[in-house]
């Protein structure tokens, strides 16, 4: 399975690097790869390749999205695996947010997800850190690492 964390990426930062570490450790456990895109309409329309089984599961990262443990989160993510995604993407938003439409994109699409990381708001350089930190602990959940130990 191919995962893609998607977001805005301004100039570099220490919230870059540090995704950058998380994004070395996954790739231990699955191909994966960080993309940027100018505008939610480029993303949407990257996206749209149908609505088959091989089209990419698709996850954003949104306030009004529903809040996962780390655990369930694990199980999301093995079931898409386990189900035969080939491509996940998780997508943090522009500063503004998603629109209705993309967020109803997500939600309508065989496998996709609308996810909040939590109640409190976060610049989006580091909601990313926070994603790829969580995708990143999933993986070591369902290979039984001991990262994750319970925390």
């Amino acid at each position: 399975m191919m995962i893609a964390a998607i977001a805005g990426r301004g100039r570099a930062t220490a919230f870059d690097a540090l995704a950058d570490v998380y994004l070395s450790r996954l790739a231990v456990y699955t191909p994966v790869e960080a993309k940027t895109f100018r505008s939610e309409e480029a993303f949407l329309e990257a996206v749209a390749g149908g609505r088959t089984r091989t089209a990419p599961r698709v996850v954003l990262l949104d306030g009004r999205g529903k809040m996962l443990s780390s655990a369930e989160f694990a199980g999301f993510i093995g079931g898409q695996r386990d189900g035969g995604a080939q491509n996940l993407i998780f997508a943090v938003g522009p500063a503004d947010g998603w629109s209705q439409v993309a967020v109803d994109s997500a939600g309508g699409r065989a496998g996709g997800l609308v996810l909040s990381l939590g109640a409190m708001t976060l610049p989006h350089e580091l909601a990313r850190v926070v994603l790829v930190e969580q995708v990143y602990r999933a993986f070591t959940i369902l290979a039984n690492h001991p990262y994750h130990g319970g925390h």
